[in-house]
């Protein structure tokens, strides 16, 4: 069975902790589910969705970012994308 979702788009503004709530319930997941998915603590996925902490890791990301499906580039906002020259 394929596991099919529709990502809303995100304004520009949001957050890490935006981005990374909207993937998660456009999934359907839980935080606790989400939390299992990526061997990391509910209350790191809380904290960070909350604006509570927005010191996330690389490798916390990268554990996200695997069990959304989707690249760590795509959990971060649209300012964090950017090259400067």
């Amino acid at each position: 069975m394929i596991n099919l979702f529709v990502f809303q788009p995100y304004n520009s503004d949001m957050n890490i902790g935006e981005i990374l709530k909207r993937r998660r319930t456009s999934m359907g997941l839980t935080q606790n589910e989400l939390a299992a998915k990526a061997k990391i603590a509910q209350s790191q996925i809380s904290q960070i969705e909350n604006g509570v902490s927005d010191n996330a890791t690389i490798d916390m990301l990268r554990k996200l970012a695997k069990a959304l499906n989707c690249a760590v580039i795509d959990l971060l906002p649209d300012e964090d994308k950017l090259k400067t020259r």
